[in-house]
């Protein structure tokens, strides 16, 4: 992993919040199916991810399940407590494997209650968040399969160091609301035009320029509303601030209470 990549979030930040952050702060590695918080109960832990996507989940009382939003290097995972929450009615769990910066639930309520300038970053991603999300339910109405996966795919490499990722036909079934044989149609399609290879699960994006030409006008739409809400690009925070890498926070953990794949 680069340590050039960071957090979009953390980048915002002024020096003296980031400082008062940067003591809580932990890499984690976030495996495939990770859960992060689950429906209904505490949360217990925010994440700032660096690397990989983790998916917001309604799931129903008959077991099926649909996934409502993603998270990835621009945002947080933990909204609720920023919005004075403790817990949810959504499920979140990593469905492309990365990294994060992991943070007690509890140290960052009370740095919220501290810090005017970083509730204000929060409320705004909040805000970039319920657009992405109300973006995606009108892309699903509007849009055909294809142009809605060419969609998902570039959110997703925009999230990853490389243009190669782990991304199953589980995960792209849930985010575009179909079977998995019409992902296979779909995937197929894309690389017999040279767009993509995809193989056991795993995605190379090959041509970026022609998959983006296909996508729908909402990757864009979204991109902008980010930008628009937060300043400035993941790769390129505002030249005021010093750059949050990721080899500038602590790497270990005493005894177990974040979790078993804080990296040491």
């Amino acid at each position: 992993m680069s340590h050039r990549r960071t957090n979009r979030l953390l980048s915002l930040l002024s020096d003296d919040d980031y400082e008062r952050l940067r003591p809580h702060l932990l890499l984690a590695v976030l495996e495939y199916r990770k859960s992060l918080y689950e429906a209904s109960r505490p949360i217990e832990h925010v994440y700032f991810p660096v690397e990989g996507v983790a998916s917001l989940v309604i799931t129903a009382d008959d077991g099926s399940s649909a996934e409502v939003g993603t998270i990835g290097s621009e945002g947080m995972v933990g909204l609720p407590v920023c919005l004075g929450d403790r817990e949810a009615p959504s499920s979140v769990y990593v469905q492309v494997p990365g990294t994060a910066l992991v943070m007690d639930a509890g140290a960052f309520r009370g740095q919220l209650e501290r810090s005017p300038t970083l509730n204000l970053i929060m409320l705004r991603y909040a805000h970039a968040f319920f657009n992405q999300v109300a973006q995606s339910a009108a892309c699903a109405h509007l849009h055909r399969v294809e142009q809605r996966c060419c969609r998902w795919l570039l959110m997703t490499r925009d999230r990853m160091p490389t243009d190669e990722f782990l991304l199953t036909h589980e995960f792209l079934g849930m985010m575009l609301g179909v079977r998995r044989t019409t992902v296979t149609d779909v995937m197929g399609s894309l690389q017999k035009a040279g767009l993509i290879r995809y193989r056991r699960g795993h995605v190379t994006i090959l041509d970026h320029e022609a998959l983006r030409h296909r996508a729908c006008e909402c990757y864009d739409i979204s991109k902008l509303e980010f930008d628009r809400l937060l300043g400035d690009t993941p790769l390129a925070p505002r030249t005021d601030k010093t750059h949050r890498l990721v080899s500038e926070v602590g790497l270990q953990i005493p005894g177990r209470s974040a979790a078993s794949d804080v990296r040491h």
